[in-house]
């Protein structure tokens, strides 16, 4: 497919914890126009026009595609597609994407892996993992547009597959990325309807409301149809608000959770002695477990490209400017929740913090009593509608990837008509998974371990493939270093996952959730 230049004008009682959950698109050219690029069948590929597929009652906020395609010529691939079919994003845009994307309920299981690793080791290790994996975002948004070419990659799998060949991808690449967006998507249906249950509860005292309330399955499919509702948004831009709430509101959990833990202050009894297991074999395992659960809290960052596609780009004002400013804005949230949450929480609970839930269940089953409802309600609220909003950037990534099959096979944009019925087949396939596998959370530090890589070690190799530092320079030693490193961390967790599975065994209910 041909590449077309963009020009430069461009008191209760106290209740359970809801479930927990670890957890080549054609690019378009920069503004040169000594890289226009005739298309072979160009007089079989229908332009975009000005008329928008997308029925003006769902039109949101920050998706004027008329004005974006006006203002620059895009790939007619490109400007049919979920993630590019708008590109006037920004700093702010960028911010809230990441930020919804960043914060999500693994941050409430960090404390748990300070149980084994202990205060120093438990700090050290978090504050590795915070600036490692903002170090290898910084190179994904410089890599997003190359110095070479002038080519710019506005998705993960396509940056990685023109550095080292499909085949490379489809082994190494593939599966984790569409995992990070397909699997969070189902674990976010078992998450926001087990919440919705607990928040139900809540409201109605404890007593329930009605004489027959909802089953669990019956909330995670009013989760779903909340959630497919939403996704009818067209565009990553137009989410834009959608990831503000969703990002406000994670912080809001968040923040709750750690001043009501250390509000109410250490429980008696209290103990800061690291998990030493008889045997070393489960030691080491739990310390690998434990810098596995620290690694998951970090996620996003096969998104990171995609949220940096939605931006005008150009040689004065290329787009890796206000994306990373952008994600300095967002991250610097993101540490202000992720680390109060780990502190505070071993502070308040120590050994005693529940392993399944972690913060979420402790607040449930130490102050469901003695904190007002209100809170509790509050908390739960919050949880619905930050999961809600995840769900939404997540499953962008899937539509994307599905709606470009269609656009290559037809050379036509995907019919409004056919996007509505498809995303509604996805999130109903999401709810189909989540209640044939509601075990799934059971498998997610397995499955964790493979997706790994996509945060911690990829971004180094192919910073070390497409820009070629002098060897032996600071940045070669740094991105090998890091990127063999990441590697190994990510053989390792999956080999704890494995004795996890096989030691402890997993509760297999098909079909029947909690």
């Amino acid at each position: 497919m041909g590449e077309v230049v963009e020009d430069s004008s461009a008191m209760s009682p106290p209740v359970a914890a809801p479930p927990m959950q670890m957890q080549y698109n054609s690019p378009s050219l920069s503004r040169k126009p000594l890289l226009l690029i005739e298309h072979p069948n160009s007089a079989t590929i229908k332009t975009p026009t000005s008329n928008s597929r997308t029925p003006n009652f769902i039109t949101p906020l920050g998706s004027p595609i008329r004005r974006a395609i006006k203002m620059s010529k895009l790939d007619p691939h490109d400007a049919w597609l979920p993630i590019t079919e708008s590109r006037n994003g920004n700093a702010y845009y960028a911010a809230f994407h990441t930020l919804c994307s960043g914060i999500g309920i693994q941050a409430l299981l960090v404390p748990i892996a300070f149980t084994v690793l202990g205060w120093t080791w438990g700090v050290i290790s978090l504050t590795v993992a915070f600036v490692w994996q903002l170090y290898t975002l910084g190179l994904l948004v410089q890599l997003h547009e190359s110095t070479e070419n002038g080519m710019r990659y506005s998705r993960y799998l396509h940056l990685f597959t023109d550095t080292f060949g499909d085949k490379m991808a489809n082994i190494f690449a593939a599966f984790p990325i569409m995992y990070l967006s397909g699997g969070t998507c189902v674990a976010l249906i078992i998450v926001g309807g087990g919440t919705m249950k607990i928040f139900y509860s809540i409201v109605c005292g404890g007593h329930g409301c009605t004489t027959k309330p909802l089953t669990t399955v019956e909330w995670y499919l009013v989760f779903t149809c909340a959630a497919v509702l939403l996704s009818q948004l067209p565009n990553l831009n137009s989410i834009a608000g959608v990831s503000l709430v969703g990002a406000i509101t994670a912080v809001g959990y968040c923040t709750i959770m750690w001043l009501v833990s250390v509000r109410e202050g250490r429980l008696e009894g209290v103990s800061y002695d690291r998990v030493r297991p008889a045997s070393d074999v489960v030691w080491f395992f739990g310390i690998l477990n434990s810098l596995g659960i620290i690694a998951f809290a970090f996620r996003g960052h096969n998104l990171t490209l995609e949220i940096q596609a939605t931006m005008p780009s150009s040689d004065k004002k290329p787009s890796h400017v206000p994306m990373w400013r952008g994600v300095k804005i967002a991250y610097l949230i993101v540490a202000f929740c992720i680390f109060p949450v780990a502190l505070g929480g071993y502070w308040a609970y120590g050994r005693k913090i529940p392993e399944n839930g972690g913060m979420l269940s402790a607040i449930y089953m130490y102050h469901g009593r003695d904190t007002a409802p209100f809170i509790l309600g509050l908390t739960s609220l919050f949880i619905i509608i930050s999961v809600v909003s995840s769900f939404q950037i997540y499953a962008m990534q899937m539509f994307d990837d599905m709606e470009s099959k269609y656009t290559k096979k037809k050379n036509q944009p995907c019919p409004w008509w056919l996007r509505v019925i498809s995303r509604a087949m996805f999130g109903y396939g999401c709810f189909f998974v989540a209640v044939a596998i509601p075990f799934l959370g059971s498998l997610a530090g397995l499955i964790g371990g493979i997706a790994l890589p996509v945060t911690f070690a990829y971004p180094c190799f192919m910073w070390l493939k497409i820009r070629k530092p002098k060897k032996l320079s600071l940045m070669w030693w740094l991105n090998w270093v890091l990127g063999i490193a990441g590697s190994i961390l990510s053989v390792l967790v999956i080999a704890a996952g494995l004795y996890v599975v096989i030691d402890t065994g997993i509760k297999v209910s098909f079909f029947k959730p909690e």
